[in-house]
């Protein structure tokens, strides 16, 4: 996919505005990466089919996204894809992140953001209310990602997780350790990559 078909492609499904709000910022990630190492120096040529539209296919597997849902991104690094999410839709998105130069480009990105929140922590050490969508990408596997956000979860929330080419085998994994709807959804940026979606999930 060429970088223009990734931004057409987001273009049609969220409009002219919020495309033109996540070109900002796809800029200013680029600025940002000559002071430290958000993404691979090699994907900055291809930040739109790479990252950002890595980011979006996200929401449409989120079902019906709106002011009052509560969006949490764990890991979020240089924004992928919290920040995104944030900027495409009106859900309520906190951003969570342990390193502090990331978190400073976060909230500096996100000022005229209000409905993102960035919190420099550990998700094992943060205290929020249940989120309805959790979405992690190249962060942890699937086991520790579900046993980490066991008390910032209830029966209705969906997991969103990106896994790469090891989706099909963290589905097995997360099923041996947890009861759940555990399924992969193709990625539209990478044809052996996948998308893993879990929900009702509980230990067994």
């Amino acid at each position: 996919m060429t970088e223009a078909d990734a931004r057409a492609w987001i273009e049609q499904r969220f409009g002219q505005e919020a495309t033109a709000r996540v070109a900002h910022f796809a800029d200013q990630v680029a600025r940002e990466s000559e002071y430290q190492n958000l993404i691979a120096r090699s994907t900055l040529d291809s930040i739109w089919s790479r990252h950002i539209l890595d980011s979006a296919q996200l929401i449409p597997l989120a079902g019906k996204v709106d002011a009052a849902t509560r969006w949490l991104d764990i890991g979020s690094g240089a924004g992928f894809p919290g920040v995104v999410v944030a900027l495409l839709t009106p859900a309520q998105v906190t951003l969570v992140e342990p390193r502090r130069r990331r978190v400073d480009f976060l909230s500096e990105t996100l000022t005229n953001t209000p409905n993102a929140t960035v919190l420099l922590a550990k998700v094992e050490a943060i205290s929020v209310e249940p989120q309805q969508i959790i979405s992690a990408r190249a962060v942890a596997p699937v086991l520790e990602l579900l046993r980490a956000t066991r008390h910032l979860a209830d029966i209705s929330t969906r997991y969103i997780l990106p896994r790469g080419r090891s989706a099909h085998a963290e589905l097995e994994s997360a099923r041996r350790g947890w009861h759940g709807l555990f399924h992969v959804e193709p990625s539209i940026t990478d044809a052996e990559s996948g998308i893993l979606i879990a929900e009702k999930v509980r230990i067994r």
